[in-house]
């Protein structure tokens, strides 16, 4: 019989040692060092230009890692990849082509996004139909992807991304362009895959204050590095002016987290949602 030490750290997802994460030949995040829990949701943040999605590309493998160590469930990316789902920040024009969201989920099954025969196999179909139900869009299988709603995509988008039992899920900007309604469905949905599946996921956003209420840790990008932690360790003025190389002051009012440069930053209690940091990430 298998004995497990309750004592023991819960096995990792994410390692990552001063890992280089490039485009173009180019370090856009430099010596970045990362352990994501298996079962854990991360926010991923930090301002436009910062890394983001090369860091979501590198994890899918879409992008080669730089100088530097990555593991992923437990082996090399490489290893990984077949377990790892991604959703990019933007369909590329005509990706649905006409497909229905069976169809679409399909084409991603054992890799082949685009294969053709999507359904010759009860194999396939079983696939389909899991992912589908796992997110709440078995009822969606028949409608063309162009007629869903941006939050009804998304969760199609999602179970394309785990039709094949991947075990990490990367996910760039879900919540954009989705009504408030929409957002908070999807995060429901995430962290639903998180509690009751030991679903990992990455997930990038805007908003820090969206995430807030579901996620476990958060990664932040910015200068070229990043740090990863829970809220309170890493949205304080000293890590923050350490991320930007500036001084960072942090606002906390009615639950909410405002993050502004130090200088000309307005008076305690007084609140400003446009164009801060946390919601320009």
């Amino acid at each position: 019989m298998r004995v497990t030490d309750a004592t023991l750290p819960p096995p990792a997802a994410i390692v990552a040692r001063a890992l280089d994460c490039q485009r173009g030949g180019r370090a856009v995040v430099a010596g970045l060092d990362l352990d994501v829990p298996k079962g854990s949701l991360v926010g991923l943040f930090g301002s436009n230009g910062s890394g983001k999605t090369t860091l979501l590309q590198t994890l899918a493998g879409n992008l080669p890692p730089g100088a530097g160590d990555l593991q992923l469930l437990g082996g090399s990316p490489r290893e990984a990849r077949t377990r790892v789902g991604y959703v990019a920040q933007a369909m590329p024009e005509g990706a649905f082509g006409g497909l229905c969201a069976a169809a679409f989920v399909g084409a991603a099954w054992h890799g082949e996004r685009w294969g053709v025969g999507l359904f010759n196999t009860r194999t396939r179909r079983d696939a389909v139909e899991r992912a589908l139900d796992g997110v709440g869009a078995l009822h969606l299988a028949r409608r063309p992807m162009e007629a869903l709603s941006g939050g009804e995509r998304q969760r199609v988008c999602i179970a394309q991304a785990l039709v094949n039992q991947g075990e990490l899920l990367l996910l760039d900007e879900p919540l954009a362009n989705l009504d408030p309604g929409a957002q908070q469905g999807v995060l429901a949905l995430v962290a639903r895959l998180c509690r009751t599946q030991g679903l990992t996921v990455l997930l990038s956003a805007h908003d820090v204050n969206a995430l807030l209420p579901v996620m476990d840790r958060m990664i932040y990008l910015a200068g070229g590095r990043g740090r990863i932690g829970t809220v309170d360790a890493i949205v304080n003025p000293e890590q923050l002016s350490a991320l930007y190389g500036t001084p960072m002051r942090v606002l906390r009012h009615d639950g909410y987290v405002f993050i502004h440069p130090a200088h000309g930053f307005m008076a305690e209690g007084s609140v400003h949602c446009g164009h801060d940091h946390a919601n320009a990430a």
